[in-house]
């Protein structure tokens, strides 16, 4: 934002009823300005010092009503955490729980690799939760943090590098590389590495709005990430026959599994996601008395954690996966789907907002509930060979496996990905070798065809 010069002044202000009960205000650019003392003497100094900058020609920022020269010292003085628990205030009430869950976990991992080089904390696990359940989670700025924390918290801002000297390459490549380390110093998960980098992206482009760096120091900056293995491992999707052996196991489970049975189809049979099926009501569902349904998925319910949403809610509903709010997805399913669907709402009813699958309470199902059904039926349906090469280890491989199936019997892999509700480049990543067997299908039907020809034009010839 341009600086301004265009700046007034008020009276002081005073105010009984507060502590800092005298209160300096001006305006710049038409926005009010306002800074509150304890004496009237220490208000008239503060408004003198402001009107000489003024007469003597600064700029004044619009944003902070600050004149240039205090801004160009205050961001000397500013701390990465300073600056990341800014981001963490302007995101948060635009920001979905699992997100700010996420950039809180992105946070609390770097920010205490930017500090000066000889700093070590006492307890790297007492602030890394610090700053994880406290300093970056607004929701909890209510009250104050817990003994234990403070003194963490205190040692950090005494320690936090200023931003100034952040576009130091060393000093990001050690911030980054922190991102790749578990609290206990061993390797994460490459995954989870990328998308801490990507929050942390974030917070840097941040500080070159508000002019702490003219371009974002990590653009150009010799670091690599670790590799993510995008590619479904063929060896870890069942087929058609393993995925009804598993299927199979889940409906005669006592317990949890018949209620699950349609749960675990929807994922293989819709290649839906499971917080898709977790939302999955009635109305959504066209299910005939026989041939192939259609379901209109409209959205997804995502476990966020009391300690992130608004309303202290554990789970939120959400639009599709990177879709507008009121984007539906379309998917046709086959006639063995819409049996297992039936008869589930047949047997078990639905919900009192139609939600067709539900726990005791009639909430949304768990996934710790339906992940130790899952571990049930592949301890029960698979061979140890199958538990060898990881066979199905996770639910979601329910969903690669019916994406999976769809471009082994030649599906156009358009339509896969328009059914999947992927973009086709994510459909080329992940399946490549999927799509390499869908392509050496369509090959050989080529083939076969122009054979076909070949033989009409031989018979031709003849004639």
């Amino acid at each position: 934002m341009a600086m301004s010069y265009k700046v007034r002044f008020w009276e002081i202000r005073e105010r009984v009823d507060r502590r800092k009960g005298f209160e300096v205000r001006w305006t710049v650019d038409s926005r009010e300005k306002s800074e509150s003392f304890l004496t009237k003497g220490l208000a008239e100094s503060r408004r003198a010092k402001l009107m000489t900058a003024a007469r003597d020609g600064e700029p004044f920022d619009p944003r902070t009503g600050l004149p240039a020269s205090e801004l160009r010292a205050l961001k000397q003085r500013t701390t990465w955490y300073v600056l990341a628990r800014e981001y963490i205030e302007q995101r948060w009430d635009r920001t979905p729980g699992p997100t700010r869950r996420t950039l809180a976990d992105a946070l609390a991992t770097i920010t205490p690799a930017l500090v000066e080089r000889d700093a070590v904390p006492s307890a790297p696990q007492g602030l890394r939760r610090a700053l994880y359940s406290w300093a970056f989670n607004k929701k909890a700025w209510d009250s104050d943090p817990r003994p234990e924390w403070q003194t963490a918290l205190e040692w950090l801002e005494r320690t936090s590098l200023p931003v100034s000297e952040l576009e130091d390459p060393d000093l990001l490549r050690r911030g980054l590389d922190a991102l790749c380390r578990k609290i206990d110093g061993s390797s994460a998960a490459a995954k989870t590495a990328t998308r801490k980098k990507a929050a942390v992206n974030e917070v840097f482009g941040f500080a070159v709005e508000r002019g702490y760096f003219g371009q974002n120091p990590l653009t150009g900056l010799r670091w690599r990430a670790p590799d993510v293995a995008d590619e479904v491992d063929p060896d870890c999707v069942p087929n058609p026959t393993q995925v009804a052996r598993l299927l199979a196991v889940v409906k005669d489970l006592p317990g949890r599994g018949p209620h699950l049975y349609a749960f675990f189809g929807c994922m293989y049979h819709a290649a839906m996601r499971p917080a898709e099926v977790m939302h999955l009501q009635k109305s959504q569902c066209r299910l005939p008395a026989s041939g192939w349904g259609l379901l209109h998925l409209k959205g997804g319910v995502v476990p966020a954690g009391k300690e992130w949403t608004d309303d202290g809610a554990v789970y939120e509903v959400h639009s599709l996966k990177r879709r507008a709010a009121k984007a539906t997805r379309p998917v046709p399913i086959p006639p063995v789907l819409v049996g297992m669907l039936r008869e589930h709402i047949e047997r078990f009813g639905v919900a009192p907002d139609g939600r067709i699958f539900r726990n005791g309470a009639d909430n949304y199902i768990d996934a710790a509930a339906y992940g130790i059904t899952w571990r049930r039926a592949r301890e029960a349906a698979l061979t140890l060979d199958e538990h060898a090469l990881q066979l199905a280890q996770r639910p979601y491989d329910l969903r690669h496996a019916g994406i999976s199936f769809w471009l082994a019997s030649g599906v156009d892999p358009a339509e896969c990905a328009r059914r999947a509700w992927q973009s086709i480049q994510v459909l080329f990543r992940f399946y490549a070798k999927f799509l390499a067997e869908a392509t050496h299908h369509a090959n050989s039907l080529i083939e076969d065809s122009m054979r076909q020809w070949e033989t009409r034009a031989a018979a031709e010839r003849k004639a």
